[in-house]
């Protein structure tokens, strides 16, 4: 099972405020542990919302918006993808995550399972999806 573990934004992370060396070497600490797991499958921190964009869709049309966002908490400044056996070792993992912002009250991480391939049926579309190597776990 794949989950995704995503760091909650705050005005630190929107104002692109570098995490101290204490904090990087605790994320460091976290993550070689589920590296050496077997566990982790991607991580990465976000640019702040003022660097990226959203498209909004109304029927067929598009527009785009541009970042900032007023709501820094809705927003996510960092992701960590792991993949393990049940959702009771993904809350033990994630249970140990490190604060993403120690200096702040406060600070939240989400953890969604990821949904497979499989859990969509069977369809061309979703060969297609396979073919590319997007969307399910990896064997082994």
């Amino acid at each position: 099972m794949r989950f995704m573990i995503m760091v909650r934004a705050n005005q630190d992370s929107e104002a692109d405020v570098r995490p101290d060396e204490k904090l990087m070497a605790q994320m460091a600490d976290y993550h070689q542990e589920l590296a050496k797991a077997g566990a982790l499958l991607d991580a990465s921190g976000l640019h702040p919302s003022r660097k990226g964009w959203r498209i909004r869709y109304s029927g067929e049309n598009r527009t785009v918006v541009d970042g900032p966002y007023s709501e820094a908490k809705e927003l996510i400044a960092g992701y960590t993808i792991i993949q393990v056996k049940s959702r009771e070792e993904a809350l033990a993992w994630t249970t140990r995550f490190p604060n993403p912002f120690p200096n702040s009250r406060e600070a939240e991480i989400e953890v969604r399972p990821i949904k497979e391939l499989e859990e969509l049926g069977r369809s061309d579309a979703v060969l297609r999806f396979r073919e590319l190597g997007v969307g399910f776990e990896r064997q082994g």
